[in-house]
Parts: C-alpha cells; structure tokens; sequence
C-alpha cells in the first residue's frame, strides 16, 4: 500500500510524536507514505469560520498536489482529514466552485483521487493480521478507552469512515494490541477543542465529562487518532482536576504510539512529550504475570 502522506501542521509540531510513530507504524507494516511536497495547512478549525471558498480552497491546493503524485491522499489528523474530505466533497459536487478555485491552482484537483484518515488502512483486515504477527510487547494488562471525537467521524454523509454512533476501528487495533478497549458512551462525543482560546469555560466541562466517562468506564488511558483532542485531554487534565475536585491520572496516547510500543519500535521520545505521567500504565504492561502454561512450562 502506498499514499500521499498530509501530515498537517500539528504533526509537525505539537504532535511530533503522532507523525514519527504514525511513520515507524506504517513502515513496520509495510504501508508505503510519501509526504505531499510542498504541502499547506487545511485551515483546520479556523478557515471555515471566514471563508467558505478559502475553506475548500487551502486542501483544494494539498489535493491538487497528490493528484499529481497519482496517489491516494492519507492524514492521521482527524481535523485535517476533515477539511481534506470536506474539500473534496465540495469539489466534486459543486463543478462552478471547483472551476473558479482550480483557476486560482498551479495544481488542479479534478477528483481522480480520494482521502482516508491514516486509521482506515491501518485498521484493515490485512493491516491487522500483518499487525499480529509483529507483536512483540502485548498490552495484555491495560484496558483502554478508544476516543474518537466528532472530527473523525462527522458528519457521516462527507465523511463515509466508520460507524459515527459506534465507531470500532481502533477498538479492532487495540484488540490486536492485546489490550480490552473499553464499551464506553463518550467515545464519540466532542472534547470542545475548537473553542480552547475561545470558551475556556465551557472546553473544562466538555473534557471532563469525556475523562469522567473515560474514567468510570474502567479505563487505564484514552486512545485517539487527534492532535486536538490529544493536546485537550492531556494538556488540561490538571487543571480540570483542580476544577472539579477529582483525579483521573489518564495518560491520553496515540492510537501509533501504542502500536509502535506493542510492536518493539524505539519510543522513548514519544514519553516526554506527555503531560500526563505514561509510566504507571507502561509498568503495568511490563508487570504482568506471565500465562499459566508458560509457568508450567517453566517448572
């Protein structure tokens, strides 16, 4: 398998751990990513609130340029997935918006190609047995709460990835990972990234609520495939502890990261890079008792 790989700007930044265990992922797996060259931001959550042209217009630009690379377009942000697809959807279904953006484009987006979230072929049946036989550190003791949000899977009719009401995609990965994800009712809700600078007040409910139930639900840690929730989850859990009066010590992972660790991937640099602490969880993996037969077998 080969794409057009759109990293987008968080992972070149504040998710630099995302894009290097999404790209050690792929390469174990023998998924083939090749960045986009020269490649611009989506607008992600902003451009739409301005304008609706420059909203289509920015990925327009990006798919324009894997068209010409011939290839498939994939991004392991859930937001730039989004504005990708929406673009795309835009393009192909309103023809006199597209002509007067692609007048604008050195590189036309005429729809000879589509867009995935990273998480699709990841997830595939292939992926996943090829997946198995590469584990090397199962997480057998940990469960998990595999979180979604909206961007990932809203709205259903642009989007077409999943199931939005009960999304399984990385539940599936985990389950190969060897670790029990969790059967929670906030793995699709919204953490309220979009309004951190904006409404701060009403981002602390919105994200306590997903820790809460994340919580409840049995959870060790969260699992997401987005820079948005991921920085949300993990930034802002201290200070909705202190809010709210209540502990959650959820570390909040990447669905890659995880999967680079199961398979023995050098990880170290991804730990750092947390705001909440991941080494109760990863001694938890390491501590855990070894299998009756391999006991026996021992003895």
């Amino acid at each position: 398998m080969r794409y057009a790989y759109f990293p987008g700007c968080s992972l070149h930044s504040t998710a630099k751990e995302f894009n290097d265990s999404a790209e050690a992922a792929c390469k174990a797996l023998g998924i083939e990513l090749e960045e986009i060259p020269d490649w611009n931001c989506c607008g992600a959550t902003s451009a739409h609130s301005t304008s609706h042209k420059l909203a289509v217009a920015l990925p327009a630009r990006d798919l324009g340029l894997a068209e010409q690379m011939g290839l498939d377009v994939v991004a392991p942000c859930a937001a730039c997935y989004n504005r990708l697809k929406g673009a795309e959807a835009a393009m192909k279904g309103n023809p006199e918006l597209a002509a007067e953006i692609n007048s604008d484009l050195q590189a036309k987006y005429t729809g000879a190609i589509s867009v995935r979230p990273l998480i699709e072929p990841l997830s595939s049946n292939e992926t996943l047995e090829r997946l198995a036989q590469l584990i090397k550190k199962p997480l057998n003791n940990i469960k998990l709460a595999c979180y979604y949000g909206c961007l990932l899977i809203r709205p259903p009719k642009v989007l077409h990835f999943d199931d939005p009401e009960d999304p399984q995609s990385m539940d599936n990965i985990v389950r190969v990972l060897g670790a029990e994800p969790v059967d929670w009712h906030y793995k699709n809700e919204c953490c309220g990234a979009s309004f951190s600078l904006t409404r701060v007040d009403m981002v602390h409910k919105m994200t306590h609520d997903v820790l809460m139930r994340a919580k409840k639900s049995g959870a060790d840690a969260v699992v997401c495939a987005c820079p948005l929730c991921q920085a949300n989850l993990d930034m802002r859990q201290a200070e909705i502890e202190k809010k709210y009066g209540e502990k959650f010590n959820l570390p909040v992972f990447y669905i890659t990261e995880l999967m680079a660790f199961a398979m023995g991937l050098p990880v170290d640099g991804y730990w750092k890079r947390h705001m909440v602490d991941v080494r109760p969880v990863l001694d938890k993996i390491a501590t855990q008792k070894p299998e009756p037969e391999e006991c026996a077998a021992g003895v």
